[in-house]
């Protein structure tokens, strides 16, 4: 939805209902708080992003999305709508992906203390037959032979079962080292995990830095395209 003329550009404090809808500077579309992120000012007067829309102050809103922050920063977008001089650092829009990233560990880290997790490809092996599984997860850079294997394990089974990928998602947004740190554990390649409140968390931060990284990506795979 567009926004109107006279609307703020600005909100008025961090307090953010459920489904309330903000504009985006960037797009000048209205759209609701989860698909947006928001930037508030520090006492230095730094742009700093609000991934959990809790810091105190008047905040500004940008689309979800890697391309738009970079936008944002090199349009002077930030000046603009705080109306005064700020300081953007020039990795903004590559900050705020390690800092979904951070939250996306910090919450499967969540997951391995509350036991809905298996590591290992034996055990993941194992609890994708017994059913167990409701998402599965890989490194990023991890070997592509073994994460061949369990897709096809994991996609006969989803099949088997008649239900729709989006149910059973794979996650790939995290590197080995990602994973190694959130579960405490050295060499996690491969993991399972098991229904609960903690996994839902996780899934729901994961794909919120997946949408965060695909408009850049998407747009990375189309110049080289064009390129090549």
């Amino acid at each position: 939805m567009l926004a109107f003329a006279d609307q703020a550009d600005l909100d008025r404090g961090p307090r953010t209902k459920p489904g309330t809808e903000r504009l985006c500077v960037v797009t000048r579309q209205v759209k609701p708080v989860d698909d947006l992120i928001r930037f508030v000012l520090s006492p230095t007067g730094e742009v700093v992003p609000d991934i959990k829309r809790k810091l105190p102050g008047r905040g500004l809103w940008v689309s979800l999305s890697q391309t738009a922050v970079a936008e944002a920063a090199q349009r002077g977008l930030f000046a603009k709508g705080f109306k005064c001089g700020v300081k953007t650092t020039p990795t903004l829009a590559a900050d705020i992906a390690a800092l979904l990233a951070r939250s996306a560990g910090e919450a499967l880290a969540m997951v391995g203390k509350a036991g809905q997790v298996v590591t290992g490809f034996a055990k993941v092996e194992s609890a994708i037959a017994a059913g167990q599984a409701v998402a599965l997860i890989h490194a990023s850079d991890g070997a592509a032979d073994g994460i061949r294997k369990l897709d096809a394990l994991w996609q006969a089974w989803t099949r088997g079962q008649n239900a729709d990928s989006a149910d059973f998602p794979v996650i790939n947004a995290l590197t080995g080292d990602e994973l190694d740190l959130a579960l405490g554990r050295s060499n996690v390649i491969h993991a399972a995990l098991l229904a609960g409140p903690a996994t839902r968390t996780f899934l729901t931060r994961c794909q919120t830095l997946d949408r965060y990284r695909q408009s850049a990506a998407t747009i990375a795979a189309r110049v080289e395209l064009l390129n090549g």
